[in-house]
């Protein structure tokens, strides 16, 4: 089934290469460079001209000679900062005659601190598996180019290569590293793109220490680096500055810089844990000493207005965000709630990460890793998890895991939208829908599912507000019957209760429901009219 699911995978990615012939992937922005990675399907003379005005190009790059199927990163220097550039790709194949063409394309330099900018986020594409869908991903992907971001971030389980931890091999990890060059290449060749790893990369302490080099993590970090170039530390970049052995060099996996008046950091919570299992737990799961120091150093050296911190997930493996933030290494206490063991059990860091997210004026922690749209906002502090861009059931995350979160979920598939200005932040959580989904009016493709901003701009310091009419269940918890509290003017709805796993319990058209039959336990309650549609968490008890 495996190699089933995964050659279908490249087939549709090569189709897309061949047809375009090569893809561009831009990396590493920073105030005086940019990263082109050019892939072409046959051998072929290269070179870039770019310019600050749309058809002029006044400067080139040198031309080099590019292999077929082999990304080579050509590095655009001396260019002035918080400015817009144009480029395109000059190519032929190796040896003939006259160059073609490609399309313009631009990109941004960092912008200058008071500047406005988009940024958009995504997480957990699982195309190699059965969860994700190619052609909604490919929707969803077209709706971020829409956004015209400066740049976007992919929060993980982008790969897979730990799904196979039995039969991997590097030409199994160089074609799922590969697989995506297509997607990505359809719209980052004007968005540069940035990784974050997450738990189905692979790239743990636990799989380096098996045979290196041959293991899926060594295997993992160099193609990943050979296909998609990430930031490592450098005047504009802080990060690891770790050189490891088995030909990986720079990990390129834990990092920050400053763009506009924010700063972002990007956390790798997998690399570090020592531990005999693949997945850590509790007390046995760690971010490191050195990658605190750093986490540390960086926010309380930071004078930025805006502070995100990036990483697939709290806490490695668990479910949820604020409930997992208390606990442990990120927030100090037992699994009881009660017993503060942080001294004791992290003797060289001085507080838990959550707390240098209070300390230092974090404004939101993203995370991927649960599949669906959650917001939860503690100390001060929100945890922003992220849908899928690619689940065409669009509840996968909603059926599974919100439950493990205890504020604002939203089901669905899409990407977040960050707008960034002086004065105020918006997040959008954009929604991506196939055609044939929006066929009966209820969605639209593109529509803002939720939305809160920070800053000035707000009527308080954060402020929500959902793209639907107020909807009331209750009471919740319920014990023999729920209410439902439709607004003025709208039709009869339909809904439906099912069990977290998705069984269907019951349907209704009524707006009081007997439950004193139903077994006690979380449900999912589904609220349909024409032109409303919204998820209820309910739990049952007796």
């Amino acid at each position: 089934m495996k190699k089933i699911l995964f050659i279908t995978l490249l087939v549709l990615g090569y189709n897309l290469v061949y047809a375009q012939s090569y893809n561009e992937i831009l990396g590493r922005p920073t105030d005086n460079s940019i990263t082109v990675s050019v892939m072409f399907n046959q051998n072929s003379d290269v070179y870039i001209e770019y310019g600050t005005s749309s058809g002029n190009y006044q400067n080139t790059t040198s031309q080099i000679t590019s292999l077929s199927g082999t990304p080579d990163e050509i590095e655009i220097t001396n260019l002035n900062p918080n400015t817009k550039y144009f480029y395109r790709t000059r190519y032929r194949l190796t040896g003939s005659g006259s160059f073609n063409s490609s399309p313009e394309h631009t990109f941004y330099t960092q912008r200058a601190v008071g500047s406005t900018f988009t940024f958009t986020m995504e997480a957990d594409v699982h195309l190699y598996d059965k969860k994700g869908c190619a052609n909604l991903y490919q929707v969803c992907l077209n709706n971020q180019a829409d956004d015209k971001p400066d740049f976007m971030l992919d929060l993980g389980d982008t790969f897979g290569d730990d799904h196979h931890p039995s039969d991997m091999t590097s030409e199994f990890s160089d074609s799922l590293h590969k697989a995506y060059r297509p997607f990505l290449g359809s719209i980052c060749h004007s968005i540069p793109f940035y990784f974050c790893l997450g738990n189905h990369e692979g790239e743990f302490d636990y799989y380096l220490a098996q045979t290196p080099p041959n293991n899926i993590a060594a295997w993992g970090t160099k193609w990943r680096k050979f296909y998609y170039p990430n930031p490592y530390p450098n005047n504009f970049y802080s990060g690891n500055t770790d050189v490891e052995a088995n030909g990986i060099g720079s990990p390129e996996n834990y990092y920050s810089w400053s763009w506009g008046d924010a700063l972002f950091v990007v956390l790798d919570v997998y690399r570090y844990q020592n531990d005999t299992s693949a997945k850590p737990a509790k007390w046995n799961w760690t971010i490191g000493d050195t990658q605190y120091a750093w986490l540390k150093s960086t926010l309380e050296n930071s004078t930025d207005k805006y502070k995100f911190v990036i990483a697939h997930h709290v806490s490695g493996q668990g479910r949820g965000g604020i409930l997992q933030a208390k606990l442990f290494e990120w927030g100090g206490y037992e699994q009881n709630g009660t017993t503060f063991s942080f001294p004791t059990k992290r003797p060289n860091m001085e507080k838990p990460i959550h707390q240098l997210f209070v300390d230092n004026g974090v404004n939101i922690f993203f995370q991927g890793h649960d599949h669906v749209f959650a917001h939860e906002v503690m100390d001060g502090v929100i945890y922003q998890a992220l849908p899928m861009p690619s689940d065409s059931t669009y509840e996968i995350g909603m059926l599974a895991n919100a439950d493990a979160y205890v504020s604002d979920t939203v089901d669905g598939s899409g990407h977040l939208r960050i707008s960034v200005s002086p004065e105020c932040a918006v997040v959008d959580y954009v929604k991506a829908f196939l055609p044939a989904d929006t066929l009966n009016g209820v969605h639209h493709n593109k529509e803002v599912a939720f939305s809160y901003t920070l800053g000035t701009c707000a009527t308080t310091n954060i402020n929500l507000s959902k793209n639907k009419e107020e909807i009331k269940v209750f009471p919740n918890p319920a014990t023999n019957y729920l209410s439902i509290k439709i607004p003025n003017n709208i039709e009869i709805p339909h809904i439906k209760l099912s069990s977290i796993l998705g069984d269907i319990v019951l349907e209704t058209t009524s707006n009081n429901i007997d439950i004193s039959k139903i077994q006690n336990g979380v449900y999912l309650l589904n609220i349909k009219t024409s032109n409303i549609e919204e998820n209820k968490k309910v739990i049952i008890n007796h």
